[in-house]
């Protein structure tokens, strides 16, 4: 990523993370290892961070259409969701092959389709 002309670290973990629970209501919780932090809002995750071979890697909530296209704009680099509804999620290895602002887009549109599905009740303030 490019900012001001100087070269900056790759969309990883760390980042996703800091951004991530920036978010209204995000918290994060480890509840199938202790290395593998997942994001959450309101009780509902919306990213799961893990690995696939040496890279890292994260699962998003998508649409069903968007998933395909994710799929077919970077092959092996967004697949079907890993240990997720392959229709609704992808995995987005973060290996430099999608774009930064495209991954945090992912994060943030994953975030959107979360809350959306919340009660009415939960949304409040996070909207």
């Amino acid at each position: 990523m490019l900012l001001s002309g100087v070269r900056t670290v790759a969309v990883n973990h760390s980042h996703l993370i800091e951004l991530g629970l920036k978010f209204p209501g995000a918290s994060m919780k480890f509840p199938f290892r202790f290395d593998l932090p997942v994001l959450y809002v309101r009780g509902k995750m919306f990213a799961l961070l893990g690995k696939q071979g040496s890279d890292q890697s994260v699962n998003l909530k998508t649409s069903p259409d968007e998933a395909g296209w994710q799929r077919q704009t970077y092959p092996g680099s967004v697949i079907p969701g890993y240990h997720m509804n392959k229709e609704h999620w992808n995995t987005v290895i973060l290996n430099g092959n999608v774009p930064d602002d495209v991954v945090l887009q992912m994060l943030h549109e994953s975030y959107q389709r979360v809350v959306s599905k919340l009660p009415h009740k939960d949304r409040i303030g996070l909207e």
